[in-house]
């Protein structure tokens, strides 16, 4: 029989329930384990490297200052890709390295997350264009072992406008389409740390580091404080890993020491319209003057990406300008038939990239390779890269911190492991209209769920015994079930409404109200799992509502500067948070 989640944590034996039983019980963990690693940072690479660490066999623990994937893992482009253009800059090795990873969240570790997507190359060039093209994406097609998605296809003007009617005629001579892949930046990421946690690893979210502790010259732990509550803990270990991205220096300079390198911040900015806004079988990649713009499939939208400029402000909230919103609508309007206007918007997100940043220009070029440093004893940083390559950092991290460790530590095994969920996808998959017989759903809302949770679909649907209404769509967000607002909260880590609307489940992007009409009716159940008073479901609406406001109009300021202003004058939901820490 399956426990109702009402007012207590289901599962509370089951290591990866990350609820609220869980989380006071890994708080006692923190303060009386002595772990091999701390890893500080739940970004996909925090992530990984605590479930890198925790399948070699070591006692790792994973603390985040807010929620899992709050910051750039959820703001990405949401694509598994090796880098179509990292190849013209000769970026063999990068672009090889993430294809392999492709290939493998495709087929082994994460087949329920992440799935092949198709884009046309629209060609301009008479003569040279497609065979210059058309070899690269033969390289692209080869060089990671990929055999999960179909290789390149040649497309002349009239196929490529059957396959992209919105493209205007005089936009290409030409097309040539080529698969990669795409997930759910943030679901993913939560998924990779809810498997460490099987596999052992404490996971705590709402801890942010405040300290360092040190015997003699080398750090041996942090101290770490509960942004909920404020109580503070010291968690001892014998080494440190710092995959906090674009706050590496911050933390650099709270251990003390100087960091191997520096990381800069540059904003992404991303605007999510509906899908028959541009009417397309698949999506594109378009060349800028500076770079590539990408028009990604995503569920019933699309997603239409990236800026790429220089963010000196806040690190927590970055604010997208009406001037990058624009930038996004000329690049894609310059080809399509049916203009863009800003009424077409349904969402909007900016994120940052933590790029190397050398000591000069010239090691700057280096940005999306990663670097590993032993910044000092027992504390190793790790920062560059790109979210596909998210596991490869992590094993690398591991291996830098190595030389801290009692004994040789195994090597690494991810490239085998399974996340949550993956085991027995397939088989539900062929399974789904009975599923959704048993249940009472339709096999399309099955296949949706098995796509969000894989095999861990049964856990979330227990949660609906004796409950038939969460099984009913969110008023005003109907792609989301009641039941999924309830499992972010017993199962997921969520604790806080902005964590259900903008990261567990999408909301927050999807939808023309950004989450505003529903925050409600979600901040009644995850209250219920987390025992809010109706005081504290009211400020977590308020919150949340000042969040959107503070949003929607730094996206009409004509500056960083005046956009950063506004949104940051919006409360957080982590009240406790202390910013910067010093």
């Amino acid at each position: 029989m399956t426990e109702s989640p009402r007012g207590s944590d289901a599962g509370t034996n089951n290591p990866a329930h990350l609820g609220p039983a869980k989380r006071e019980e890994s708080w006692q963990r923190l303060g009386k384990d002595t772990f091999d690693l701390v890893v500080i940072g739940g970004g996909v690479v925090g992530a990984g490297t605590a479930l890198d660490a925790a399948t070699r066999g070591l006692r790792v623990a994973l603390v985040e200052a807010r929620d899992l994937a709050s910051g750039t893992s959820s703001r990405s482009s949401k694509l598994f890709h090796g880098g179509l253009r990292y190849l013209e800059q000769l970026e063999f090795g990068l672009v090889r390295e993430a294809l392999r990873e492709r290939e493998l969240m495709l087929t082994t570790i994460a087949p329920h997350l992440v799935k092949p997507v198709s884009f046309l190359y629209p060609l301009t060039h008479r003569v040279w264009e497609r065979p210059y093209t058309a070899a690269g994406l033969l390289m692209y097609d080869t060089m990671g072992g990929s055999k999960s998605v179909p290789g390149q296809k040649h497309l002349t003007r009239a196929g490529a406008l059957r396959m992209v009617p919105a493209l205007k005629r005089d936009a290409l001579i030409g097309g040539i389409r080529y698969y990669d892949a795409q997930s759910d930046d943030a679901r993913h990421t939560m998924t990779v740390a809810r498997t460490a946690a099987h596999y052992g690893a404490v996971v705590r979210t709402s801890t942010q580091v405040v300290g360092f502790l040190r015997e003699a010259d080398r750090i041996s732990g942090v101290r770490v404080r509960d942004v909920e509550d404020g109580r503070e803990v010291e968690i001892h270990a014998n080494a440190v890993i710092n995959c906090t991205g674009v706050w590496t220096d911050e933390l650099q300079r709270l251990s003390g020491g100087r960091g191997r390198f520096r990381v800069r911040a540059s904003k992404g900015v991303h605007i999510v319209v509906p899908r028959d806004r541009i009417v397309s079988e698949s999506g594109m990649i378009l060349r800028t003057e500076k770079s590539v713009l990408f028009v990604i499939p995503w569920r019933n939208h699309w997603i239409i990406g990236t800026t790429d400029t220089d963010w000196n402000l806040d690190l927590a909230h970055p604010a997208a300008t009406k001037h990058d919103i624009d930038y996004l609508l000329e690049h894609v309007n310059s080809v399509l038939a049916t203009p863009l206007t800003h009424d077409d918007i349904e969402g909007v997100y900016a994120g940052l990239r933590p790029l190397l940043a050398g000591e000069s220009e010239e090691s700057s070029k280096l940005s999306r390779e990663h670097a590993v440093a032993r910044v000092s004893p027992g504390l190793v940083a790790i920062a560059g890269g790109k979210y596909t390559t998210y596991r490869v950092m992590a094993a690398d991290a591991v291996d830098a911190a190595a030389v801290d460790l009692p004994g040789r530590p195994q090597s690494s095994i991810t490239d085998k492991v399974p996340l949550l969920g993956a085991d027995g996808y397939h088989a539900l998959v062929n399974q789904a209209d009975h599923l959704a017989a048993e249940h009472g759903l339709h096999p399309y809302r099955v296949r949706h769920l098995l796509d969000r949770y894989g095999s861990l679909i049964h856990e979330v649907l227990a949660l609906a015994v004796g409950r038939p209404e969460l099984l009913k769509p969110i008023e005003s967000a109907p792609d989301y079930l009641g039941v999924e607002v309830v499992y972010a909260a017993s199962h997921e880590g969520a604790l806080h409404l902005e964590d259900v609307l903008a990261r567990r489940t999408r909301i927050s992007i999807e939808y023309p109200h950004r989450g505003v009409d529903c925050a409600a009716q979600v901040a009644g159940l995850v209250g219920e799992v987390l025992g809010w008073s109706e005081e504290q479901k009211s400020r977590e609406i308020e919150v949340y509502n000042a969040r959107v406001q503070a949003e929607r109009e730094s996206q009409s300021q004509p500056s960083d500067a005046a956009a950063d202003a506004l949104r940051s004058a919006a409360p957080e939901a982590r009240a406790g948070i202390i910013e910067p820490v010093t």
